[in-house]
């Protein structure tokens, strides 16, 4: 099990990957959700370990969000709250539209969302 970090997630195909052999946390809530759970984390003192705006695809575009934190807790992080607050602050900005997509384009947003998550775990797992 890889104790270093905490994945936050609303991917379901994140725990069904990886979920035996990482700490990941799924529930079934919005993306704003994800990032609010995430900024509620940093405030306990967990730092980010990924962007939570990573990729190209907008937040309205796609439902589906993984963030990776720090396991281990500290003093808070002053940038982690930044990024944070700024991704809040981004993803209502825009006018949500992912509600209209076919049942095979969410799949794609889960593939998606899963191989930047990916990347991310391989440089963590380097370190």
């Amino acid at each position: 099990m890889q104790n270093d970090y905490i994945i936050i997630t609303n991917n379901p195909l994140v725990p069904e990957k990886i979920g035996g052999t990482h700490n990941v946390e799924y529930e079934e809530i919005s993306y704003e959700e994800v990032l609010r759970a995430v900024r509620d984390r940093i405030h306990e003192g967990h730092t980010l370990l990924s962007h939570p705006l990573s990729g190209s695809v907008k937040p309205n575009e796609t439902p589906y969000k993984s963030i990776m934190l720090s396991a281990g807790k500290g003093e808070v992080d002053p940038r982690s709250v930044v990024i944070i607050e700024n991704a809040i602050e981004a993803c209502g900005k825009f006018v949500f539209k992912s509600d209209k997509y076919k049942r095979e384009v969410y799949d794609d947003f889960q593939m998606i969302d899963w191989t930047l998550l990916e990347s991310a775990i391989t440089s963590a797992d380097v370190w």
